[in-house]
């Protein structure tokens, strides 16, 4: 067998497998390459922001009309965010509760608190994290 027989016979079988090896190569390479600009793709910078002495809000039962107290009353939180929402936002955005729904009598209560941000911020830390919570007696 000859080359020129070699390379000529089937001649559009061989095109035909060579155009369909370079458009799979082609499809690859592009997924390929989206993936990694995804991958390194970040659609704004984010900004971390530190709110000093919010005030803590104590949520109890409509029917309990105790004063609570937390010691302390005041947390420092920190957010995080899109530099342009962090940038509008404001200390009574964010707010600080204590959940005490059900608590009936405690001597030395240490609860969490519970930090709500607006959509896009995301709540990173507070300081502290637990807060001591008087509770008078029922009457």
């Amino acid at each position: 067998m000859q080359l020129r027989d070699l390379l000529f016979q089937d001649l559009w079988l061989k095109l035909t497998s060579l155009v369909a090896a370079i458009f799979i190569w082609l499809t690859v390479s592009a997924a390929i390459r989206k993936e990694v600009d995804r991958a390194n793709y970040t659609p704004t910078a984010t900004l971390s922001r530190t709110f000093p002495a919010l005030p803590v809000l104590v949520v109890s039962a409509a029917a309990d009309v105790r004063s609570f107290k937390v010691r302390p009353d005041t947390v420092d939180v920190t957010v995080r965010g899109e530099r342009n929402l962090i940038a509008k936002l404001r200390p009574k955005d964010v707010r600080v509760v204590v959940d005490l729904t059900g608590v009936e009598a405690a001597r030395e209560l240490r609860k969490q608190v519970e930090v709500s941000t607006p959509p896009g911020v995301a709540y990173v830390r507070s300081e502290p994290e637990f807060v001591e919570v008087v509770i008078p007696p029922k009457h």
